[in-house]
């Protein structure tokens, strides 16, 4: 089976016949039937957000949001993380190598391996405090805004490009929650519930949700016969909300997630494989086989790769009112571990190859330890100068090891903190770990000045400082800091800080329908320590620019919107646009003879682009949406090699949109039926510096049909995604290492409100 080969489009928002057809049917629908009037109009929806920590909505905040409420969110069928960034202009995600795994591009500011996120995730008033955090299951949620642009003096660390505020559903008085099955291909079976009420009314109130979540796979592996992407999710969330008087609330909220999955997916191109999955020792190394656009759903590993994840979260919030302001703390305290282990590149069924050139295995191990705290001051919203100041700690914890080790024949047995240099399994042949203290604390505020009824001046700060502490197990097979020894670890021990001011500043003009904003800010991500020894390993294999550390990453943005509404509210339209100058973006590398994962600064790359959005309701019941994102990216310096510059920067996608249309009508007295198709488009983007090669444009066409009651006591869904079943690769890296994203899918739920 040879690798499929795709053509870049002409045109970056290509509609697909399929899609047009739908654009004309439901125009065709509409004037045959009438929308029933308590039919709601999710795109138009008046969603309340809190991007400044307020009370206002998506058409008075002088920001680039896009919000969706939770009827938004299930007309859309959004089940992951991936599916809401799917319709968020400038905005994508690589989804690749295990379920804590996830790379973030917001406007081109883009997060690699093993490197900090480029946006905050807040869930729940909550600054999550790890990127493994991020991707979990989505399930009874409230809300979810993406606040596009830095967002540091609200919202946290590492927010120079947005945040994503997540807000489950809360408890209240009444009783009540949902049950809901769903089934789907690749052996797709998920449950889901939730439950709350009222354990003393008006005063003590619950909500208790869980999901299960177990799927075969979609992909094989043809060597082993077996599915290579099983994925098993155990989720259960709790949240207690104690009204202790009227001044005083106190949340508690548990989070449990249990992962185990395929991971370490990958195919190494340069290898030719024979039809029984062995590689041709003649065409071993064939590096004109290396495209971003060469799609192959073939695997050839001898082991198979495995993945568990476990997250577990406590945390407690409050709320006082001083009455001249609210005064809310958190802490939250969390563990991830994640653990790896797979067969090694080139990924065959061979195991030795030219003789000494042994196809090995692999595997990563992550413990984290994180406590967070925060004080905040926020003054009421009604007065014409509002203000809002405070604290912030965080105090990190997180050993990891990465190894390799030989391949016996016999499978791979997964190391967590210790190598096994004698094992009859798959000795370790390499081996690079370390524990890492890390301490940032960070003083915040804002204040908002009604100048007039129309005009709004809003000024922020934030200044965040981190301190980082590495120590190297003594133990590592290279890269050991001068005397580091068992009997003498002090010398295993680096040290580093960053510190940097975060000042953003906008002013907003707003009348009756319409509003404009020219803002101006600063953004910061902190920078931190490879793994001891990486910069000279990757040396030696011929990668130069590496070191053992990497520094921090500032940006300056500036910005312009206009948002407004016409045709009586029918018509939505919302823009920005945006220039941002970046130093030292993170870019990642891959040292495949250690499996080390490397990140090297680009030393300055400039951002311009902007987004355009819009929603309509077309006619009763059908309602419209279009969205577009476009980053230009320029490498304006780049000391490891100079030759780059001018050259477009990694992971930033030149294009994003989405079209939607959905319309809901009736079929009788008591039922509804919805029928949504969403067309998705993922731009031209390249992965390296050197622009090598480029992942062309990917269309994707997305269906969903539901049946609900009008009583909302019931609704059936079945949705498709990917319907063309489009193949393209959801991750390169340098050298012919990919990621085939996943197949179309196709998954049936029923839900039972009560």
């Amino acid at each position: 089976m040879m690798p499929f080969m795709r053509k870049e489009s002409s045109c970056p928002f290509h509609i697909s016949v399929l899609a047009l057809g739908i654009g004309l049917t439901f125009p065709a629908l509409a004037q045959e039937q009438t929308a029933s009037e308590d039919a709601p109009y999710a795109a138009l929806e008046k969603i309340v957000i809190k991007a400044r920590g307020r009370d206002e909505t998506q058409q008075t905040v002088p920001l680039s949001v896009k919000a969706f409420s939770s009827k938004a969110i299930e007309d859309a069928g959004i089940k992951g993380v991936g599916d809401f960034v799917a319709v968020t202009p400038n905005l994508s995600l690589t989804e690749a190598q295990s379920v804590g795994t996830s790379f973030m591009t917001i406007r081109g500011l883009s997060q690699v391996r093993n490197g900090e996120t480029p946006m905050a995730v807040v869930v729940d008033g909550v600054i999550q405090s790890d990127a493994k955090q991020f991707g979990q299951e989505l399930f009874d949620i409230q809300s979810i805004e993406v606040l596009r642009g830095p967002q540091g003096a609200l919202y946290g660390r590492n927010a120079s490009g947005g945040a994503i505020l997540i807000n489950t559903k809360q408890p209240r008085n009444e009783a009540g929650g949902y049950i809901q099955a769903g089934v789907g291909n690749g052996d797709h079976k998920q449950m889901q519930a939730s439950v709350g009420g009222a354990i003393i009314p008006d005063t003590l109130m619950y909500r208790i949700s869980a999901n299960y979540t177990d799927r075969g796979g979609n992909l094989t592996n043809d060597n082993l016969k077996k599915k290579v992407d099983p994925y098993e999710d155990t989720t259960i969330r709790g949240l207690l909300k104690w009204h202790v008087s009227d001044d005083l609330g106190i949340d508690l909220r548990v989070n449990h997630v249990q992962d185990r999955s395929g991971a370490l997916n990958y195919q190494y191109q340069p290898t030719h494989l024979n039809a029984d999955c062995t590689a041709d020792p003649n065409n071993i190394f064939d590096f004109s086989k290396v495209d971003a656009d060469s799609v192959s759903r073939r695997f050839c590993a001898n082991n198979m790769g495995f993945n568990t994840r476990s997250l577990d979260e406590v945390t407690t919030k409050f709320d006082y009112n001083l009455n001249f302001a609210t005064l809310t703390g958190v802490a939250s305290f969390n563990r991830i571990t994640e653990k790896t282990a797979s067969d090694q590149y080139p990924y065959t069924a061979s195991r030795n190859l030219l003789g000494g050139f042994a196809d090995g295995t692999t595997g990563q191990f992550v413990d984290t330890k994180t406590q967070s705290y925060e004080l905040r001051l926020t003054s009421p919203s009604k007065p014409s100068v509002r203000w809002m100041a405070g604290v912030y700690a965080l105090m990190t914890d997180r050993f990891s090891s990465t190894w390799t080790g030989m391949d016996s024949g016999s499978g791979v047995v997964p190391l967590e903190r210790d190598p096994q240099f004698s094992s009859p399994v798959n000795p370790t042949n390499s081996w690079l770990a370390d524990n890492n203290d890390n301490k940032s604390s960070a003083i915040f505020g804002n204040l908002d000045w009604d100048i007039t009824q129309k005009v709004e001046l809003s000024t922020a700060f934030r200044y965040d400082r981190d301190e980082r502490k590495q120590v190297v197990d003594f133990r590592q097979s290279t890269g050991l800091p001068v005397g580091c020894t068992a009997g003498n670890t002090s010398a295993c021990t680096k040290e580093m800080s960053f510190s940097a001011m975060q000042p953003k500043v906008s002013l907003r003009y707003k009348d009756q329908s319409s509003l404009t904003y020219v803002s101006w800010g600063k953004g910061f991500r902190s920078g931190q320590f490879n793994q001891s020894g990486v910069g000279a390993a990757a040396a030696g294999a011929g990668v130069t620019g590496v070191s053992d550390q990497i520094g921090a990453e500032n940006t300056t943005t500036a910005e312009v919107g206009y948002k407004t509404e016409l045709l009586n509210g029918k018509l939505r339209l919302n823009t920005a646009l945006f220039n941002t100058s970046v130093t030292n973006a993170p870019y990642f590398v891959f040292v495949g003879a250690l499996s080390a994962q490397v990140l090297v600064g680009i030393d300055r790359v400039t951002l311009r682009g902007g987004e355009f959005e819009a929603v309509a309701n077309l006619a009763p019941g059908l309602d419209g949406s279009l969205g577009v994102g476009y980053t230009q990216s320029v490498i304006d310096a780049y000391s490891v090699n100079p030759t780059l510059v001018g050259n477009q920067a990694p992971y930033v996608p030149n294009v994003t949109a989405n079209l939607g249309l959905q319309y809901r009508f009736p079929i009788s007295q008591g039922l509804r039926m919805i029928v949504r198709g969403d067309v998705v488009s993922k731009g031209k983007q390249y992965w390296d510096p050197e622009n090598s090669t480029a992942r062309s444009t990917v269309n994707l066409v997305n269906l969903r049909t539901a049946l609900e009651d009008t009583k909302g006591k019931w609704i059936w869904s079945l949705a498709v995604q990917n319907l063309t079943d489009q193949a393209y690769n959801a991750e390169f890296v340098a050298g012919g290492f990919v990621q085939p994203a996943a197949p179309r899918s196709v998954r049936m739920d029923l839900r039972y409100n009560f």
